[in-house]
């Protein structure tokens, strides 16, 4: 199964998508830990762009091939990325997950955005004016919702593997 994350910076979809991979013991892939060697491999000259993107396709399409969950850890902010992750699905012929991970306390989102500390090294975080003003299509109601303003991330991995297990996830 490909199980696709996405939302705004700060929101909590890395915490969240790291710790459901754990449970799992699913493959883990972040576009921004992709980006962010690229940018240190010092090959490109200019903007990343769609690079880490297209990385990030192909490493977990060839972890759907060897039969592993993949959990994919990305902004996902608009329909083109969305879609491009179903076609990695598709391609290997596995049922695909859509998760949107929004925070509805929009100070507790500010809060995290301007505070959370970076884990990748040299990865520099939006400031939380570029976050809000950040192409972000509607997800059509296709995706399972995750709210982080008030619970833990305990409470959602349990209520997401409820959730998953009826779109086919077995074995967690």
């Amino acid at each position: 199964m490909l199980i696709i994350f996405g939302g705004l910076p700060g929101s909590g979809k890395t915490t969240t998508a790291r710790a459901l991979a754990a449970r799992m013991e699913g493959v883990y892939v972040r576009v921004d830990t992709i980006e962010q060697a690229i940018r240190r491999s010092d090959v490109l000259k200019g903007e990343v762009g769609p690079a880490g993107y297209v990385v990030a396709y192909s490493v977990a399409e060839d972890n759907l091939s060897l039969g592993r969950t993949v959990v994919a850890d990305s902004v996902n902010s608009i329909q083109i990325t969305r879609d491009a992750w179903l076609d990695v699905a598709k391609r290997c012929n596995v049922p695909a997950v859509e998760i949107e991970v929004i925070c509805s306390d929009k100070a507790e989102h500010r809060r995290r955005a301007e505070t959370r500390p970076t884990d990748i090294e040299g990865l520099v975080k939006p400031t939380w004016q570029e976050t809000v003003a950040r192409e972000y299509d509607d997800w059509g109601g296709r995706a399972i919702v995750v709210d982080t303003a008030a619970r833990g991330v305990d409470e959602i991995v349990a209520d997401l593997v409820v959730q998953l297990r009826r779109h086919g996830l077995r074995d967690i």
